[in-house]
């Protein structure tokens, strides 16, 4: 290999790393995106299960089924039998959270 090859083959290389590093992110924001979607759905059905049993307030129920550092991004609404949770995700880029909200509604009645 002569030395225009190996210069070539690191200029090549230092472009990829931002293609490397953009793909990361937006692997791990879809993951937080997913994470924050299955515990908007648990706590949808915490707030569901305390509105049955009567011993807590589902919003209550439904903000303890979460983990301390999603609890501020976190709002319930209870309407009849109906609990819903939004949710909005971590995000590794600034601006991402609101698109990529997420709602889960669940029932307190058979």
């Amino acid at each position: 290999m002569t030395s225009g090859a190996r210069g070539q083959a690191s200029v090549e290389t230092v472009a990829l790393v931002p293609v490397i590093v953009i793909v990361a992110l937006a692997c791990v924001q879809l993951l937080l995106a997913g994470l924050a979607h299955e515990l908007a759905g648990h706590a949808a059905e915490a707030g569901a299960v305390a509105a049955i049993e009567g011993v807590t307030a589902p919003a209550d129920a439904a903000r303890d089924a979460l983990p301390g550092w999603s609890r501020s991004r976190l709002r319930v609404t209870v309407s009849g039998d109906r609990v819903r949770v939004h949710l909005a995700p971590p995000t590794v880029l600034p601006g991402l959270a609101e698109l990529l909200d997420t709602t889960a509604t669940a029932r307190s009645a058979p």
